[in-house]
């Protein structure tokens, strides 16, 4: 893979993605075999104007290692110092990036059990300051290649050449591997935009899912709430885009109002693991019944991490024909598997779909029935003869995916 292209995603990510601006703190989160790709990114943080860049470094084996080892206790444990940084960055929020690489089964082996319950205690620390910085900053998560993750994908080439195809996917899907891909970028938001205004005109209340895999499912909308797609603005104004690639026009639905039954199309990786063909049944808005063919036990922790893990976050529209689906690989990654069709999510919703979201608090998010929880979990729903339609508040019903495609009125 050139140098340059790899420079230019880079350049991408920093001005685009998580749009720094002169003077601003960045923090980049990254698994350590992406140290080559994390150099080349804060080098374009600072040319972008960053004031400061902190690298926050992750490895799969050595949590491994730790929830074999370690007690709960010290698994869970936020010592003063990591508190009083989170008090710092709750003030005055940096611009946050994660690059992800990890191999999506690189956590097998690992004490699972341990890790949910450490991050269960964990949580009851470190989600308020995450709460108080909701909206605040710009972030960005992206991805490069590791050789596990390439290997997953790409299981009958060598090491290097997997590494090699997958840098061709990433750059290919992220809309980064043409002569100039931030304009490339504005042209992309601006699409997503004209799509979601052509939604929020028709005044929808409730969406209906089909599908002859089983998917049979209904779940109501947010009055207020709106689709928004690609770029986003902090409560100050401050543009950025924080997924490369996306492909999505989402919403949050209301908590409690969500009944049937829907399969995902594809696995989800979880903490390093795969779960795989698995169900959900939802009565009252939360999920009363679940299945899976591999690691059930893991897909039923995560409905009960909190009060919200079982109910909805969010609804996502991806067409079957997405740049990310048109490859016929399957990436193992939420990152870029949600953006190759329709997907939903368990867990906190999002409280930037809401109008005028900035001058509302959080018990005001709660009363109109946006989702609170540790956790946020797409999984893919799109099969390719997904028909979703929408309600509007009038009772009229308007066809918006007609077999995994939009409807010739959202085309």
């Amino acid at each position: 893979m050139k140098r340059s292209s790899i420079k230019n995603y880079a350049k991408l990510i920093a001005r685009m993605g998580a749009s720094v601006q002169k003077g601003q703190h960045v923090v980049i989160a990254a698994q350590t075999e992406a140290h080559a790709f994390v150099t080349l990114l804060a080098e374009e943080c600072y040319a972008a104007g960053a004031a400061k860049v902190t690298v926050e470094w992750e490895n799969a084996q050595l949590l491994k290692l730790a929830s074999r080892f370690e007690e709960v206790k010290e698994l869970a444990f936020v010592s003063p110092w990591e508190e009083a940084r989170l008090a710092e960055r709750a003030q005055t929020p940096p611009v946050r990036i994660k690059i992800v690489s990890a191999d999506p089964a690189g956590m097998q082996g690992a004490d699972r059990e341990k890790l949910t319950l450490a991050e269960m205690a964990r949580s009851a620390i470190v989600k308020p300051y995450n709460d108080a910085m909701a909206n605040r900053y710009q972030w960005c998560v992206a991805a490069v290649p590791s050789a596990g993750w390439a290997k997953r994908v790409f299981p009958h080439e060598r090491a290097g050449a997997a590494v090699e195809k997958l840098w061709e996917l990433i750059l290919r899907v992220s809309r980064a591997d043409g002569k100039d891909p931030l304009t490339d970028w504005m042209w992309h938001n601006r699409a997503l935009r004209e799509k979601c205004d052509a939604l929020n005109a028709l005044g929808l209340r409730s969406l209906e899912y089909r599908s002859a895999n089983g998917t049979d499912l209904r779940v109501g909308l947010i009055e207020g709430a709106k689709f928004i797609a690609g770029r986003k603005k902090t409560v100050s104004g401050a543009p950025f885009n924080p997924n490369i690639p996306t492909e999505e026009c989402f919403t949050t639905p209301k908590r409690g109002a969500a009944e049937g039954t829907v399969y995902a199309v594809k696995p989800l990786s979880y903490g390093g693991e795969l779960i795989e063909n698995f169900w959900l049944r939802f009565e009252g808005g939360k999920v009363c019944a679940c299945g899976a063919e591999k690691n059930e036990a893991l897909l039923r922790r995560i409905v009960s991490m909190d009060e919200g893990a079982a109910y909805l976050g969010e609804c996502a529209l991806v067409p079957y024909d997405s740049p990310v689906n048109r490859t016929g690989i399957l990436f193992y990654n939420t990152l870029f598997d949600e953006n190759a069709c329709c997907h939903l999510a368990l867990g906190r919703g999002y409280s930037n779909t809401v109008e005028g979201f900035e001058r509302m608090k959080k018990e005001d998010f709660s009363a109109m029935g946006v989702n609170d929880s540790s956790v946020h979990v797409d999984f893919m729903i799109g099969a390719a003869d997904l028909s979703v339609t929408g309600i509007t508040a009038q009772g009229r019903r308007v066809p918006v995916f007609c077999n995994g495609a939009w409807s010739e009125e959202l085309r």
